[in-house]
């Protein structure tokens, strides 16, 4: 596979979104055992073959992922990237409080990474490709700094496959604001079930191509309330509210009853939510 960067005539966006703690709080969640199982066995693998494995985390955020994988790693290192040093800083600052020492932090695009061709063994993305109004030179920026016989892994929620509990007006209106303030600011809402195409649009063929889909499930009080307080976040203040009442996607009165809809969610005890995610994992020719 070709190690040059291919250009492109779609237009690149940004994060849409924004980093305040109403858009990340839910991030922090996220785990390596519950957000890159699909992953996993193939890195425990490598690792078996290569201990001192070297892993790049494209789009890190907070950077709790990053930190757990970094654990699978006990000789190998993991560099995590964001476009936000703001982000990185907490990253930074979570793997110290856990004192993860193997991990560096670098600001980056995901469309122009500062590193060599085949500078890693393994690349991992995770929730970043949906938000990019271009994800497959995204994919091909990772592909060309993977080495040859390593791995990229990339896992993306499909938006439209949320099924949750109860069905309320409310909330499957602010499902539906959701899509569409992903879509204003350019990102992608069913990311989950376009892996595939992706990937092979970037020059990977199927047989190097191992796709899988995966849940998140929302249903304990602690699990509830990391997503029902964090939904609650964007409604009242940040990128997502501002962005829903400046394109008219909803009304401070819609808002107002998606806020009550979502502290009443966290409080039932019978209240679910799944998500579905999309994965797959190439092996770089």
């Amino acid at each position: 596979m070709s190690t040059t960067t291919t250009t492109t005539t779609t237009p690149r966006n940004t994060y849409g979104l924004g980093y305040e703690a109403s858009q990340v709080q839910h991030h922090e969640w996220r785990t390596a055992e519950n957000s890159t199982a699909y992953l996993l066995p193939h890195l425990r693998r490598a690792v078996e073959q290569n201990p001192g494995l070297r892993v790049l985390d494209v789009g890190a955020g907070s950077g709790t992922i990053s930190a757990s994988l970094a654990a699978y790693l006990p000789e190998g290192e993991l560099v995590a990237t964001d476009i936000s040093e703001a982000i990185l800083e907490r990253a930074r600052a979570h793997a110290a409080a856990r004192g993860v020492r193997n991990v560096t932090f670098r600001a980056a695009d995901a469309y122009a990474l500062p590193f060599a061709d085949a500078s890693f063994d393994v690349v991992h993305a995770h929730q970043v490709l949906c938000h990019l109004s271009a994800p497959v030179d995204a994919l091909r920026e990772m592909l060309r700094v993977t080495r040859p016989g390593g791995l990229v892994a990339v896992r993306e929620s499909d938006m439209r496959m949320w099924c949750f509990w109860p069905e309320t007006p409310a909330l499957e209106r602010f499902h539906r604001l959701a899509v569409d303030v992903m879509l204003a600011n350019g990102g992608q809402d069913k990311g989950g079930r376009q892996l595939v195409s992706w990937v092979l649009d970037a020059g990977v063929k199927r047989d190097d191509v191992e796709a899988s889909f995966g849940t998140w499930c929302y249903s304990t009080p602690e699990d509830r309330r990391a997503w029902g307080e964090a939904m609650i976040g964007r409604l009242k203040e940040g990128r997502m509210r501002s962005k829903a009442l400046e394109t008219g996607l909803a009304t401070e009165e819609e808002i107002e009853e998606m806020v009550k809809a979502w502290e009443e969610w966290i409080r039932t005890d019978s209240a679910t939510l799944g998500i579905m995610n999309g994965e797959v994992v190439v092996k770089k020719a």
